[in-house]
């Protein structure tokens, strides 16, 4: 069940370019399935279903990794400085559980927060910048820090968590991407079973959260036609987001009609139109949901994949609704995991040799 495997991934700590624990799930999985597949010296995790050979190949894929950050000093008193990792809201950070991940077992930590009762007026409306925050994991000095196995370069994630909401919805750590993780699980296992169809590409990929291009060595490789990247859209459906779009917790799954970071990397995704028809197309005729999304400030690896091979790569992003991207206790309703691997299998089972990429009118 896709809400099982999301509880088991979400329990997995996997900063980017520490992904090796959550690799190991997937590959079990995919075990599981009967499925062969393969890990690149990057840690991406591919699997490859042949089809059809004169149908454009597919390449599916999601990221495994999440953001957090790195132990950056070992203060005398056991204190331990972070680096971030990733795009990381400050924010939210004071008072925060993590988890550092050594090499001799995950310790729990407690970011620290000025006690409330030393705060001056000003300080009551400050947001504290990450490098002046410290972890607190219960260390009376370095040495003990060490002793521990905590080094400099340590990983350190929020302290994973899954909480049971109302409604069967589900909050917790990591669910960008972890979700996507357990759909593309689910999609796998769906095609393991399927009689024909084109070839596809499974991708569970490394270091999105750190620069958005562990995926290329796997594209490379897989030299598809045609890409769809499965990662969150911004639910617009609690009262800071209603100005943002139209997309809502439990409406079913969607597609990014355009992305665009805009800050720091001028980056972003312009779906081919192609692909754009065949999802809609695709949930008409199975009558699912399709939500749309068009957002400034989002940016997926597949703004990467598709400048790959000679003629370029066909891209869309598709997605499920996701509440408070990065932050600790991210929201998803599990249904819509669900509405979106069904979309997938059908609009994959709809590329056959006539499926035309051509951009012509």
């Amino acid at each position: 069940m896709i809400r099982d495997v999301l509880r088991e991934l979400m329990l997995i700590p996997g900063l980017a370019g520490h992904e090796e624990r959550v690799a190991e799930a997937i590959r079990a999985h995919l075990d599981r399935f009967g499925l062969a597949h393969r890990t690149d010296r990057l840690g991406n995790v591919n699997a490859t279903i042949d089809g059809d050979a004169g149908a454009p190949t597919v390449m599916v894929f999601t990221h495994m990794d999440q953001l957090g950050f790195i132990v950056r000093k070992i203060e005398d008193s056991g204190l331990l400085r972070l680096e971030r990792l990733g795009g990381v809201p400050e924010r939210a950070l004071p008072a925060q559980a993590v988890l550092i991940c050594t090499g001799r077992g995950d310790l729990p930590g407690v970011i620290a927060n000025k006690s409330h009762h030393a705060t001056t007026p000003e300080e009551k409306y400050r947001v504290v910048p990450y490098a002046d925050l410290y972890v607190d994991a219960g260390f009376s000095s370095r040495a003990e820090a060490e002793a521990a196995g905590v080094r400099i370069g340590s990983p350190v994630t929020y302290l994973p968590r899954v909480l049971d909401l109302a409604g069967g919805r589900v909050a917790g750590t990591s669910v960008d991407d972890r979700a996507g993780c357990a759909v593309l699980l689910a999609l796998a296992e769906r095609l393991a079973r399927r009689s024909a169809g084109p070839t596809v590409h499974l991708v569970w990929s490394v270091q999105e959260e750190f620069n958005l291009r562990g995926v290329l060595p796997a594209a490379r490789a897989a030299n598809p036609d045609i890409a769809l990247q499965i990662d969150l859209l911004l639910a617009t459906d609690t009262p800071d987001m209603t100005h943002r779009g139209d997309v809502r917790l439990g409406g079913g799954a969607g597609i990014s009609l355009y992305s665009f970071h805009g800050r720091g990397t001028l980056n972003g995704v312009i779906p081919h139109p192609a692909l754009v028809r065949l999802f809609e197309e695709t949930a008409e005729a199975a009558k699912l949901p399709l939500q749309r999304s068009a957002n400034t400030g989002v940016l997926t690896d597949a703004s990467y994949i598709q400048f790959e091979g000679t003629e370029g790569v066909a891209c869309l992003d598709v997605g499920f609704p996701m509440r408070y991207s990065h932050s600790a206790l991210e929201v998803v309703d599990p249904a819509d995991l669900e509405s979106l691997t069904t979309l997938l299998d059908a609009a994959l089972a709809r590329i056959t040799p006539a499926f035309s990429l051509a951009r012509t009118t």
